[in-house]
């Protein structure tokens, strides 16, 4: 399946539009990794685990939004958008959001 942030397929024709398709996925906090991110932001630099993190969650929702949009029977996603957020859980910590979103389509 073609998965795409472009609303067009160069040499395809969308055949019909199935809807739209979202998937999410939420990460809870780490202790050990939060308090890491923490010791960075006072010496500066990156969060490598952060960034494994979003990573693997953008990769894990686009495979959610693929298995979903082949249930409505769709050839491919066009105009995806990826969005990152948190979630805050009271004192405990956050929760750490990401949302692909697009249209599934048919194509010939």
């Amino acid at each position: 399946m073609l998965l795409t942030t472009t609303d067009v397929i160069q040499g395809a024709v969308i055949q019909s539009y199935l809807g739209i398709v979202t998937a999410e996925v939420v990460y809870g906090s780490n202790f050990l990794r939060d308090f890491l991110a923490s010791i960075r932001d006072i010496v500066g630099g990156r969060t490598g685990s952060y960034e494994r993190l979003f990573e693997q969650g953008q990769r894990k929702a686009l495979e959610e939004l693929e298995q979903r949009a082949l249930r409505l029977g769709a050839d491919a996603v066009i105009g995806i958008q990826i969005d990152t957020g948190t979630i805050n859980v009271d004192q405990s910590g956050v929760l750490l959001l990401i949302t692909a979103t697009g249209t599934a389509v048919k194509v010939r």
